[in-house]
């Protein structure tokens, strides 16, 4: 039986910047705006697993954010100035995936998430070269 293919440190980040690509495109109109925040979500999750694979880790299994950015801080403590984003940035993950009352997106909302999702993706992508 053939060995899968382990994803390695490129490979998270260019479906992390697709992740904020797809975000930025969706943010031009008000009824794509859960999707656009949707991506932020997914782009900061996979350029912490970027980090996690770069540091030749095995990835938690957890789409958890602040678990994520916890065992980030574990390689690197510099990764304690992204809490903030990681937080801001979790509840998009699960709520704006589903028809949900509480959920609410404005071009605000979702101009902040784009900006703090590309800081995480960009402090990863410093960490490499």
């Amino acid at each position: 039986e053939g060995r899968r293919y382990m994803p390695g440190v490129k490979d998270w980040l260019k479906k992390a910047s697709s992740d904020l690509k797809a975000s930025k495109k969706l943010s031009d109109d008000f009824e794509t705006f859960d999707c656009s925040v949707f991506h932020t979500h997914q782009c900061a999750e996979k350029s912490l697993k970027a980090f996690i694979v770069l540091a030749q880790k095995a990835i938690p299994k957890t789409h958890d954010l602040g678990l994520l950015l916890d065992y980030c801080i574990g390689i690197n403590n510099e990764f304690l100035l992204l809490q903030q984003e990681s937080k801001n940035l979790d509840s998009y993950g699960y709520a704006s995936r589903y028809p949900n009352d509480a959920f609410y997106a404005d071009e605000k909302i979702v101009e902040e998430a784009i900006e703090m999702a590309e800081k995480i993706l960009i402090t990863v992508k410093n960490k490499i070269r």
